[in-house]
């Protein structure tokens, strides 16, 4: 079943920091079946807290989204993401 892994940003501390991290992140796409769905586009908060972006993306199931978000290369980017911002990360399984 379809999988959805979404980073809401909630704030950047450091926006170079935060560049770096950008950097790092599409070399972590490579050999993962990922599908970009939303990266950082326009928004409107319609409820709750205004957040200052979000992700969104697709995999064919849990586990290959498991799989992306625990490879050495992410964990290398994400380190970098969470000196410089602050993040809700949210793993959903799809219809």
């Amino acid at each position: 079943m379809t999988a959805y892994v979404v980073f809401i940003r909630e704030e950047m501390h450091d926006p170079q920091g935060f560049s770096r991290y950008s950097e790092k992140v599409p070399a972590s796409f490579d050999g993962h079946p990922i599908t970009p769905l939303v990266i950082y586009g326009e928004h409107e908060t319609l409820e709750g807290e205004e957040i200052d972006g979000a992700v969104i993306l697709q995999f064919p199931d849990m586990e290959a989204a498991k799989n992306w978000y625990t490879s050495k290369r992410y964990q290398e980017a994400r380190k970098q993401r969470l000196a410089s911002s602050r993040y809700r990360v949210i793993l959903l399984e799809g219809l």
